[in-house]
């Protein structure tokens, strides 16, 4: 593609997309009548693609619990890692550089109008496994960017271009433009069809497959730090469906003795792993904490809470040895009124008293997973694979997240919450962006 894109400055035109509170959104203000989320997003409109006047303004989508709850993945795929990075209704956790029509449409992404642009994930990855399916027109020319920031001058040092484009295009499909041709032995291109695309980057080293067959490998001698993953609008018409991520290189945190946590006996929270490697937290208020401190990361945890009532949470960037002074990704399946857009108590993967999860994807008595990613002064959670929360802190710095914003790198504290708390965590795997 980019020839057209590489002295595009996209962040001349970026849109958010934030929800809109409806039931549990970014207020702690909740509407029990109400069972549905509104996400903004780009929205179609009749527009002469060739117009360099033409607008494509942000409308809200919406998305009822069932469908949230219905986009979550199997147990065997989230105790694995995988997210959806699209939810298959909103856009919530991305973001447009440019100016296209990007919309939704059956459950898909699609865009076929506009100037080059980007839609771009809110937050950051590095090492990871991509999966999609992507469906193109002849002539269209789009692509996946990896590692990608929103201002792009030329793919070859500022991002990784997965090209999707027909044969007569320097990089066909599976190319990486500027880097790396596809092979000779690349599938056929079809087009107007739905093909698959694997992606695996880790390290300096990039994989592509397209239909099950490796198209395209690429080693980066310079390789690029961790940046958003993006869809593109060059020009002819694409859809997107089945997004989803998986992150690589998590280490675990868990061993039998804790070994890597400072325990607070003085506390009256018990800590404890059984036989089964399990994580379990009784006994009233409390804290133990991570020896090694973490600025930006992406964790997973797979945690189980017997009542709903039951609260956890997990406190980042604290301030060592403070009683848990950070940022809390909240750990509850407490809702109002049985209603799974109404947490009771900011809900799983929530920002506690910075934003309510979107929905309450866990389920008492099972297992569930949350991923969390923290970079700079962005921070989201997936629960069971359906992204719940998405929030950017705009605060003033501050030594204490509870009072303003620390970019610094903290611990990572597990709360006991009150004498009635009962969680367990079998998973608890970090992986620090840079190393």
């Amino acid at each position: 593609m980019s020839n057209l894109l590489m002295k595009l400055r996209l962040s001349v035109s970026v849109f958010m997309l934030v929800v809109t509170a409806v039931a549990a959104g970014c207020s702690s203000k909740t509407s029990p009548e109400s069972d549905a989320t509104k996400t903004k997003s780009i929205a179609a409109e009749n527009a002469d693609a060739t117009d360099s006047t033409s607008s494509f303004q942000p409308q809200p989508y919406e998305a009822n619990a069932e469908q949230l709850l219905a986009a979550r993945l199997d147990e065997t795929e989230v105790s694995a890692g995988w997210i959806r990075l699209f939810d298959g209704h909103t856009l919530f956790g991305w973001e447009i550089a440019g100016n296209a029509n990007w919309r939704i449409e059956d459950e898909t992404i699609t865009v076929d109008q506009g100037k080059p642009s980007l839609l771009c994930t809110s937050v950051p990855w590095q090492d990871y496994e991509l999966t999609l399916e992507f469906n193109a027109d002849e002539k269209t020319n789009s692509g996946v960017f990896l590692r990608t920031p929103l201002e792009i001058d030329d793919p070859a040092t500022d991002c990784y271009e997965v090209n999707i484009a027909p044969d007569d295009n320097p990089y066909p499909t599976a190319g990486i433009v500027k880097r790396q041709e596809v092979s000779a032995d690349a599938p056929e291109q079809t087009f107007g069809e739905w093909r698959t695309m694997h992606i695996e980057l880790i390290g300096d080293k990039l994989k592509i497959s397209v239909d099950g067959k490796l198209a395209c490998e690429y080693t980066d001698p310079a390789p690029l730090a961790a940046g958003r993953i993006a869809l593109q609008h060059n020009h002819g018409r694409v859809a997107f469906r089945n997004i989803r991520l998986r992150p690589l290189g998590l280490q675990s945190l868990l061993d039998k003795d804790l070994s890597q946590w400072k325990k607070y006996p003085e506390m009256e929270a018990e800590y404890t792993v059984n036989d089964a490697g399990v994580m379990q937290v009784k006994g009233g208020k409390g804290q133990i904490e991570t020896k090694q401190s973490y600025d930006d990361f992406v964790l997973l945890a797979e945690y189980k809470l017997p009542k709903p009532e039951i609260n956890s949470g997990i406190f980042f960037r604290c301030i060592p040895g403070l009683e848990m002074m950070g940022y809390e990704c909240q750990l509850s399946n407490e809702m109002k009124d049985g209603l799974p857009l109404s947490p009771a108590d900011c809900g799983t993967g929530g920002i506690f008293r910075r934003q309510d999860a979107r929905v309450i994807a866990g389920e008492t008595g099972k297992w569930a997973t949350v991923l969390l990613v923290a970079h700079d002064d962005k921070m989201a959670a997936w629960v069971n694979g359906v992204q719940v929360s998405n929030w950017q802190d705009d605060r003033e710095p501050h030594e204490n997240p509870r009072k303003g914003k620390r970019l610094e790198a903290g611990t990572i504290m597990i709360q006991g919450h009150d004498p009635s708390t009962e969680a367990e965590l079998k998973q608890f795997k970090i992986a620090s962006y840079g190393e």
